[in-house]
């Protein structure tokens, strides 16, 4: 198997395997240089190197920018060129490491992050969970629906649909760093969330009023749950804006979460900015709510 044909197929089991790799690509080399434009490599963050882009003394430089890179998910340029170690400058678009071998030479190397998917867990069979799962594949997630005896034809958009709602069955299935929205409506709220708290998740947000997850909250708390997991669910989930159909609050619920996915956060609004969310008297059928985004279930 030639080099490239290593490069790629390590490529396709890493992206296959849902891990975070860089392409390191040679851009430009000055001799003497064991490596030649063209030459690639692909690396992952705990220092798996599949290909070539250069020596010993080029990779420590390497591992550290693919770390880089894939912690922020930007690309970089980056010259290795013949220094006293420890030297590093940014030059325009490039950042220049120094290198002390005795070999010399100059190296450039673009190193390309590949990110798996950001994944978003919904939980709950609500009208909102639907409208999340047909529009968060459309800006990038794949989706996990789980919902008690849900049927997965309903839901042919999602990646992936787990059709039990306890915390042990579907925690075991769904990886660390999910973005998780808890969407249940009312219809088995407490369930749902004790799943998404059992869940290694980067976040967790509740389509609920304010009084209602204050409520749940504190049951929750009550009940043995670990109070700062608790207190940092994310209710009511959503971006501010009166938003009233499912559909609308779906939306509002994922502007939020690429806003904090691409660590914008979100702008303080004023409280009364969002209409009151209505709350239901008894727990039933998932109905569309006046207001973004208590979800009033």
């Amino acid at each position: 198997m030639s080099t490239i044909d290593t490069v790629f197929a390590a490529a396709t089991r890493l992206q296959q395997a849902g891990t975070p790799y860089a392409l390191v690509s040679v851009v430009r080399a000055l001799a003497p240089a064991s490596a030649r434009p063209g030459d690639k490599a692909v690396v992952t963050a705990d220092g798996q190197l599949h290909g070539w882009v250069g020596g010993g003394c080029a990779q420590p430089v390497v591992l550290r920018t693919v770390r880089e890179a894939l912690a922020d998910g930007r690309a970089r340029l980056v010259r290795i060129a013949p220094a006293a170690e420890g030297h590093e400058k940014q030059l325009d678009d490039v950042l220049e490491f120094g290198m002390s071998c005795h070999s010399g030479g100059t190296l450039e190397l673009f190193v390309d992050p590949v990110l798996p998917r950001a994944q978003l867990v919904v939980i709950g069979a609500s009208p909102v969970a639907a409208s999340l799962v047909q529009l968060a594949p459309r800006v990038g997630f794949g989706v996990t629906l789980v919902a008690h005896e849900a049927d997965a034809a309903a839901y042919p958009d999602a990646q992936r649909v787990i059709s039990s709602d306890d915390s042990a069955t579907a925690a075991a299935q769904i990886g660390p760093g999910a973005w998780v929205v808890v969407a249940t409506q009312g219809r088995r709220d407490v369930q749902g969330l004790r799943l998404a708290l059992a869940l290694q998740a980067r976040q967790v947000s509740f389509v609920a009023s304010a009084k209602k997850a204050q409520v749940l909250k504190g049951s929750l708390v009550a009940a043995g749950a670990d109070a700062a997991a608790v207190e940092a669910i994310v209710a009511p989930a959503g971006y501010p804006m009166a938003a009233s159909t499912p559909e609308e609050i779906a939306l509002s619920v994922l502007a939020a979460v690429v806003s904090q996915r691409r660590g914008a956060g979100l702008p303080a609004v004023e409280p009364q900015a969002a209409a009151a969310p209505v709350e239901p008297a008894v727990e039933g059928p998932a109905a569309p709510v006046a207001s973004c985004c208590g979800g009033g279930r």
